[in-house]
């Protein structure tokens, strides 16, 4: 049997032979500081119920203050840990809280790992893991069960008994332990007062345990067949089949320009391991890609759950047990569904690869893209890395020969890609009449799509009515208290807010300052844009789709379902209509400021940006009306633009790479931050300078070869009422960095007034 096949099932192990049995240690780890480890004597009533995995009610402290706490080993005197452990000193852990671990197996071993390479608590990462449906018993009730007391069965013969209390005897005797008292009195057509009878005799034993209350209705969708593939499809497919058969380890990038085919790839792919009674993951960067990507997975499989943030408690609890008894063929979601219990993983996709949303921005601050490429190493299967405009990262890595590029530059049909133009807003603003967010040129392109029956998707990626609000007397701008950040003002709600800290306040109706009563509300966010179009083009049904409009759960579902069947002709808003979404029926996108990202202080800024345009073009021309893209941009002339233009990522990459490589940067060496917060400036800036000289001196001490810059103010120096430093932790692609910061944790004292976080492999620099 597989190690995968074995995920939750308990085993005998080494240290439980009874002649081992002198002493068992419980090693634990907490969510909250103190992390651990710590390690706990297992006393003997426990001891066949303690395993890796379950959580344990323990002692803490020298009040001895019960907290609960996730097993993470059991050590014996034959384990290679046993010298570590002084039995005698042991506290005796309280009380075993699950009948069966929650986390085991790989999953285990792949939050060790999170937690190594991440530099964050096990227990933390734990935490992330497990979901809290799982945690808290979500979609569960506790209920109680009978059964037959030990040797009853056989003395039940010579049992005098009235005629109820037998036939209860008889029923349990025939049924097994899972009668519940109403079932059991039901059956034998009696009230409670028998089984009570019986329970006070000793005839009858009782148990309570939880179970599961709650189920998720699945819809079904029509199925559908297999689809036709073209040359560049089957090849890929033929090789990424080869290593399914094989069961081994490989990593695919799919590089296939928009509208390629790649998501057929993926379901093909899926079909021949499922054929082989094997599970896949497949990850989607927005939940707005969800529905559309259930949609296709659907008609194909019998099983496919789906994990994401918009579902209840219970219902993803719900999802999580169906995939862990091995009841789903096909796992859905986005970062976190690639911690799906599934028992016998057969491949792992992840789909637009290169989205920054696959990076998690709080602790353990884990990118799904490296947890994938680990799960999948362990499991000895492939995984699938696909994008349009890969990241640079991923990209170097197929040409150095990590992983297998699969290319698809060819649309399925041969469909054309869409002509892509740009429109100088340096030229426009000081030529045209208007001083809105649609140029002349663009406005008369939507009136010439929708008239010719097509439908357009218009891109802005800033949310709000307006970005910027400031006095013209003075020129004051308006700050959020917390943050140096401008505030947005936001029409719904005549509000200002912060959209780092979601601090809020009417609307000012004069300037702070100055008190100047004629405020300029500036910049353009998707609600001034949602308002000018419904002013230009009174007569064209439009939708806006940002997080402002999409909290509700379903309200994906609802907007790209009406966008679908053609009863809103423009779709604007956010990244969150840029990238996956296929409509045939769009033949014009408008990119309304491609410039929003473009001169962020981050060496990343000129990717994404060409990665955002180069998506939100692909959404076009993929039916056979064709289609077209403008692009409004200040910086025509920038080098993402212009490869955005000619949808040349191979271009990008030639251009970008070496300047990456230069100074340095991913790919071509690791890179750490340390964020400092404090609400003294000073302080912060102290406490920084202590960090960065730690770091320096333990760097020495280990004779690792790496970089300390700063510290220095962060772009976003102040943020929810802390002031920002970091430092930037630099080194060559062989001189791993986690030794050093993590000895340099352990010297660190951090102030009660200064907090602290290191992110590996930062993707925000700001």
């Amino acid at each position: 049997m597989s190690k995968q096949n074995r995920l939750f099932e308990t085993e005998p192990e080494p240290w439980r032979l009874d002649d081992q049995d002198d002493w068992l240690a419980a090693r634990v780890v907490f969510a909250q500081a103190p992390f651990g480890p710590y390690d706990y004597q297992i006393p003997a009533e426990f001891q066949r119920q303690v395993c890796p995995g379950v959580r344990l009610t323990v002692p803490l402290g020298r009040g001895n203050r019960f907290r609960q706490a996730y097993c993470v080993d059991v050590i014996g005197p034959f384990h290679a840990q046993a010298s570590t452990v002084n039995p005698q000193r042991l506290k005796p852990l309280a009380s075993v809280v699950d009948e069966r671990p929650i986390i085991n197996g790989p999953l285990l071993e792949l939050a060790k790992w999170i937690s190594d390479y991440y530099v964050c608590p096990l227990g933390n990462v734990i935490e992330t893991v497990v979901p809290p449906g799982i945690r808290d018993g979500s979609g569960t009730r506790e209920m109680l069960f009978l059964a037959l007391a030990e040797g009853v069965s056989e003395q039940l013969p010579k049992l005098a008994l009235p005629p109820k209390q037998r036939a209860i005897l008889e029923a349990l005797a025939a049924g097994g332990s899972d009668w519940t008292p109403r079932e059991l009195a039901d059956t034998v057509g009696c009230t409670q007062g028998p089984i009570t009878t019986l329970r006070k005799k000793g005839l009858v034993i009782s148990s309570s345990r939880r179970v599961r209350s709650v189920s998720h209705v699945i819809p079904r969708e029509e199925k559908e067949q297999n689809l036709i593939l073209n040359t560049d499809q089957q090849r890929a497919l033929h090789s990424i089949n080869e290593v399914v058969d094989r069961g081994e380890y490989q990593g695919f990038l799919m590089h296939g320009i928009t509208g390629s085919g790649k998501t057929e790839v993926y379901i093909r792919a899926i079909q021949k391991a499922v054929e082989f009674g094997r599970q896949a993951i497949v990850l989607v960067p927005e939940i707005s890609l969800t529905p559309q990507t259930r949609q296709r997975f659907r008609a194909r499989f019998d099983q496919v759950a789906v994990l994401h943030s918009h579902l209840t408690a219970a219902q993803r609890a719900w999802h999580w047990n169906e995939i862990v008894n091995g009841n789903v063929q096909v796992i859905i979601g986005a970062r976190s569904a690639i911690f799906a219990p599934a028992p016998n993983l057969g491949l792992i996709v992840l789909d637009e690869e290169h989205d920054g949303s696959f990076k998690q921005d709080k602790a353990p601050r884990y990118h799904a893209r490296e947890v994938a490429v680990w799960r999948a190493r362990q499991a000895k299967i492939p995984i699938i890395l696909g994008s349009a405009t890969p990241a640079l990262d991923s990209w170097h890595r197929a040409q150095t020969g990590e992983f297998k590029l699969l290319s698809m530059p060819s649309r399925v049909l041969n469909l054309p890609l869409p002509d892509v133009a740009t429109i100088d807003l340096r030229v426009d603003f000081g030529n045209r009449k208007s001083r809105g967010a649609i140029s002349q040129k663009l406005r008369q392109e939507i009136r010439s799509a929708i008239n010719q029956g097509g439908q357009v998707i218009l891109l802005l990626n800033r949310r709000g009515f307006a970005t910027r609000i400031q006095c013209p007397g003075c020129g004051h701008v308006e700050y959020c208290p917390d943050c140096s950040i401008p505030m947005t003002h936001h029409r719904d709600g005549s509000k200002a807010v912060c959209h780092y800290c979601d601090f809020q306040m009417p609307e000012p109706q004069s300037c702070s300052e100055c008190g100047y009563a004629a405020i300029r509300f500036a910049g353009i966010g998707t609600q001034k844009l949602e308002q000018e179009v419904q002013a230009i083009f009174p007569d064209i049904p439009c939708m806006r789709m940002d997080t402002d409009t999409m909290r509700k759960p379903g309200s994906h579902e609802l907007a790209l379902s009406r966008f679908r069947e053609g009863e809103i002709k423009i779709l604007l808003g956010t990244q969150m209509i840029a990238k996956g979404l296929d409509f045939p029926n769009v033949t014009l996108v408008g990119v309304v400021n491609a410039d929003t990202a473009l001169h962020f202080p981050d060496f990343r800024a000129s990717e994404r940006t060409f990665g955002l345009v180069t998506q939100v073009a692909g959404r076009s021309g993929r039916g056979p009306k064709g289609g077209r893209v403008l692009v409004q941009t200040f910086s025509p002339d920038n080098p993402a633009i212009i490869a955005a233009k000619s949808h040349d990522y191979l271009g990008f990459a030639q251009g970008e790479l070496p300047s990456r490589q230069e100074f340095g940067y991913p790919p071509f060496g690791l890179l750490a931050r340390i964020v400092i917060r404090s609400e003294s400036q000073e302080k912060a800036k102290q406490f920084s300078e202590h960090i960065a000289d730690v770091i320096q001196q333990v760097a020495e001490e280990l004779e690792k070869k790496i970089i300390v810059l700063g510290p220095a103010p962060a772009p976003v120096e102040k943020l929810r009422g802390k002031y920002r430093f970091h430092v930037l932790i630099r080194s060559g692609p062989d001189c791993h960095l986690q030794p050093v910061i993590q000895r340099a944790s352990a010297r660190i004292q951090t102030s009660e007034n200064v907090q602290w976080i290191v992110d590996i492999d930062p993707m925000d620099m700001l």
